[in-house]
């Protein structure tokens, strides 16, 4: 009788919790559904800074534009997004109004795409208009740059002609074999599908600043303009800015002042020439005697870090106080105060101010909060900021930064090939003559010895984040002609930001040459480890309720039952 009656008390128990899932679990999302009338949707990008095939998401519904929330928001519906837009895919996506908050209604909440979907009305989400988001939650897309072939451009691609989308430096002397990073030239932007400059009147060493962030570097530096001013003109100029004019902490030039050259204005930019910026790259990507010099003063103990991350200038802020390293907790973290951290670590100004823990929860003390930086900053620690107090923050509200780096060209070095996805794959390197003075662009790299850290370099240095596995057999993904050992003995530390900066033997040597025992990785987005998911929330509170630990509730209790009905 004991028995029965604690069975029947279990599974009141289990029923109970079935019918709490069934009232808390809220119910799936139907399909959105055509637009009313059946009259075609339409897409746009939209905010900045940003390029052409990034942006917030807006959608045209009922003869009214508007965004799309970021709640489960997943790259399934970049996907659907970018091929409403023209583009063949998408290649990520962004949370929390990165491309600044829109205006008037949020269309879509909960969107729910598999991926496959011809239209966003196959996929579930909340129903059009029903949302409980606000502007700061509008989410963006970044599509991949490949149009899809035959696409007529039916729907809206906002250009926001009064927004500078991307720039560079165009060095007057050309070389061959010019050592990247490119740190002089004149300033160029992108207009048109073809490069533009910018008139120099009332050009101050500010605007510099802004330019060389965008760009990756630190600082800015005078340049010889007499020089430039003799040749600039050896090319045929188009000029598209002038008056601009930037205080400094901007984190992009769209956020400065300027004006635009409108139509085929005669007689630009009298008594001017092209803005010409020179920019001081940081400690990991300065180059010949410039790395000797920056490489002196390292002497001073360091108060600021990045943890976490998976490629250079990105990760969580730590700082160290007392001899103990703590993060920084993320109340009013902003691009400005990001930007501080970025250019006292040697990197260029921020693209991202990350909240929520981001780039994974820290450990030990959380040192500061509410940091308010004006941008002027030389450390993060002269910025204004509160101390902690124990309720204050928790680790889920780690502050983290993605910073502007140089473009180094080491992604054009190394590929990867035969893998099943761009993630994994034999590792091959580029060479200049193979031997017997044939060419041979590309060599293996030999497999004995080869191991995480290895794998760790090339994932970073392909951009495609951590190592999960560094393989010393790649007989599986035998799908390539190259077939020539070109280097052998690799070992590195983990931290380069290149093959080439590992040891390696000066004479190749392997002692199995086959192509089965080229060196492979697999690399992957998420920290190997780490559960996914972990410390990837926004930092918006969550209203939902927590039932990943109900299969908890289930196991326990049918536990019980089983113990019950065997009699234990």
């Amino acid at each position: 009788m004991g028995v029965t009656r604690g069975c029947q008390e279990l599974l009141s128990l289990l029923c109970g919790i079935w019918l709490w899932v069934s009232v808390a679990e809220p119910s799936p999302p139907t399909p959105t559904g055509q637009s009313r009338e059946g009259a075609p949707l339409q897409f746009r990008l939209a905010g900045y800074p940003r390029k052409h095939n990034e942006g917030r998401i807006e959608v045209f519904y009922n003869q009214e534009w508007g965004t799309i929330c970021d709640d489960d928001f997943t790259l399934a519906n970049a996907h659907v997004l970018c091929r409403h837009l023209g583009f063949v895919a998408a290649t990520g996506w962004t949370h929390s109004a990165k491309y600044g908050k829109g205006s008037g209604r949020i269309w879509l909440d909960n969107l729910n795409c598999g991926g496959s979907e011809k239209s966003v009305v196959d996929c579930r989400s909340r129903g059009w208009g029903n949302s409980d988001c606000s502007h700061e939650e509008d989410a963006g897309v970044i599509c991949k740059d490949e149009r899809i072939a035959g696409f007529v451009d039916s729907n809206v691609i906002e250009t926001e002609q009064n927004q500078v989308e991307e720039l560079r430096l165009r060095p007057v002397v050309s070389h061959a074999k010019r050592p990247l990073p490119v740190t002089e030239g004149i300033v160029e932007v992108r207009y048109k599908n073809s490069w533009a400059q910018i008139c120099d009147e009332n050009w101050s060493s500010w605007n510099s600043h802004v330019v060389c962030g965008m760009l990756g570097f630190p600082a800015e530096k005078k340049v010889n303009q007499n020089f430039y001013r003799l040749s600039a003109h050896r090319h045929p100029l188009n000029y598209r800015l002038h008056s601009v004019s930037c205080l400094g902490h901007e984190a992009h030039l769209s956020l400065c002042s300027f004006e635009f050259y409108r139509g085929n204005a005669t007689g630009v930019c009298k008594g001017g020439m092209p803005a010409v910026v020179g920019c001081v790259p940081g400690p990991l990507f300065a180059t010949g005697s410039a790395q000797k010099k920056k490489r002196r003063p390292q002497q001073v103990q360091k108060r600021l870090r990045l943890k976490g991350g998976a490629r250079p200038g990105e990760g969580r802020v730590e700082v160290l106080r007392n001899n103990e390293w703590g993060t920084v907790c993320d109340d009013r973290w902003n691009l400005v105060s990001a930007g501080v951290v970025c250019r006292e670590l040697g990197f260029g100004s921020a693209k991202e101010a990350l909240t929520g823990a981001r780039m994974g929860q820290g450990m030990g003390p959380i040192h500061m909060n509410e940091v308010q930086c004006a941008g002027s900053e030389k450390s993060l620690w002269s910025c204004p900021h509160k101390n902690i107090t124990k309720e204050g923050c928790k680790h889920s509200e780690d502050a983290g930064v993605r910073c502007n780096i140089p473009s180094m060209g080491y992604e054009n070095t190394v590929r990867l090939s035969g893998g099943r996805s761009p993630f994994e794959g034999r590792v091959e390197v580029a060479l200049g003559a193979g031997s017997n003075g044939t060419q041979q662009p590309w060599g293996l790299v030999c497999g004995q010895g080869w191991g995480i850290l290895e794998a760790a370099v090339v994932c970073r240095q392909l951009g495609l984040g951590f190592a999960s596995q560094g393989l010393q057999e790649t007989w599986y993904w035998d799908a390539s002609n190259v077939t020539e050992m070109v280097l052998s003995g690799v070992k590195c530390t983990g931290q380069e930001m290149t093959l080439s900066h590992c040891r390696h033997h000066d004479t190749v040597t392997c002692q199995k040459t086959g192509t089965r025992f080229a060196a492979g990785v697999i690399c992957s987005e998420s920290e190997p480890g780490v559960e996914e998911g972990v410390g990837l929330w926004s930092g918006q509170e969550e209203s939902r309720i927590p039932l990943p630990s109900l299969p908890w509730a289930f196991s326990r209790a049918l536990g019980i039952l089983s113990l019950g009905l065997n009699g234990g």
